[in-house]
């Protein structure tokens, strides 16, 4: 059975999914249901990290997005304008800043939304294997 947890890294993993994905290869599912349900789940978590994060100009909270491959949801967060997102989140003990977590406590706070709707994917999943069923 896959895990799925909020990683260190401010992604969100399905552990096991390499697993998953192969079983489910085997068995004739679509590796692309995987990718949107990764990308539905980093979409929960955005608006908590971006009410989460530091605003002083309001460019860090602005910067939240959620992206996905097949195998993983992901939250960035930063960008060229937004070089300093990194060292908020996780901190910068040289420089005398203190890590804010908020990505990760946003990923940890929406946990039981995203879980959910990824023991309902594969659940649905399972169901067109087993039942033969090719429509979506």
């Amino acid at each position: 059975m896959a895990d799925i947890a909020a990683g260190g890294n401010g992604s969100i993993q399905l552990k096991g999914a390499r697993e998953l994905a192969r079983g489910l290869k085997q068995a004739g599912a679509d590796l692309k249901d995987l990718r949107q349900v990764n990308k539905d789940a980093a979409q929960i978590v955005v608006p908590e990290a971006k009410s989460l994060a530091p605003h002083r100009s309001g460019k860090l909270a602005a910067s939240v997005r959620a992206g996905a491959t097949q195998k993983a949801g992901v939250v960035r967060v930063g960008s060229k304008r937004v070089p300093y997102a990194g060292p908020i989140n996780y901190g910068w003990p040289k420089h005398n800043i203190k890590p804010t977590m908020f990505a990760n406590r946003a990923a940890k706070n929406t946990e039981p939304q995203w879980t959910k709707l990824y023991a309902d994917a594969v659940q649905k999943i399972i169901n067109r294997i087993t039942t033969g069923d090719t429509s979506k």
